[in-house]
């Protein structure tokens, strides 16, 4: 199958969009190949922009910080890391949660190493926005693309709903 990608240029660099007939199952502040490679499907063909995914993506780094909570996201992994993406998602932007809570509203409140699993195996960031999820105590914590980028977010995120 082939997956069409594009790249959206945001204050903190290139955000690497991959979908398959209007979902999202790759984003990342990478590559599109590096992005690709993530998946099983090898084909993805470059698009100038994706339509109304693009759009609610730029929205989203002009200020319209709620435009990617209804974009259609779809990432492998099992019963946990399901839940756990889709709690990520009901968590408002400007808001935070702890890796403690992600488990316990994801249904199993002492998986909080498996909490952090599912923000490291999550593929489709920011939309699943796992740089909203932060350690006991308020620690920022770790994050694929660079501790900088998740301040920028929590910052950009906080700012406008301020």
């Amino acid at each position: 199958m082939t997956l069409d990608a594009t790249t959206i240029k945001t204050p903190i660099g290139e955000l690497a969009v991959i979908a398959r007939d209007g979902v999202v199952v790759a984003a990342g502040f990478a590559a599109i190949a590096a992005m690709a490679a993530r998946l099983d499907d090898a084909k993805t063909r470059t698009r100038r922009d994706l339509g109304p995914l693009s759009q609610a993506l730029t929205a989203y780094f002009d200020g319209d910080v709620g435009a990617i909570d209804d974009l259609p996201v779809e990432q492998p992994g099992g019963d946990f890391f399901q839940a756990a993406w889709k709690v990520m998602r009901e968590v408002p932007a400007g808001e935070t949660i702890t890796y403690a809570e992600l488990a316990e509203r994801a249904g199993r409140p002492r998986a909080v190493r498996a909490a952090g699993s599912a923000c490291a195996r999550n593929l489709i960031a920011p939309i699943v926005p796992c740089h909203r999820i932060l350690r006991t105590g308020g620690a920022v914590g770790g994050y694929y693309y660079s501790l900088d980028t998740k301040r920028w977010l929590l910052s950009h995120e906080q700012s406008v709903n301020a």
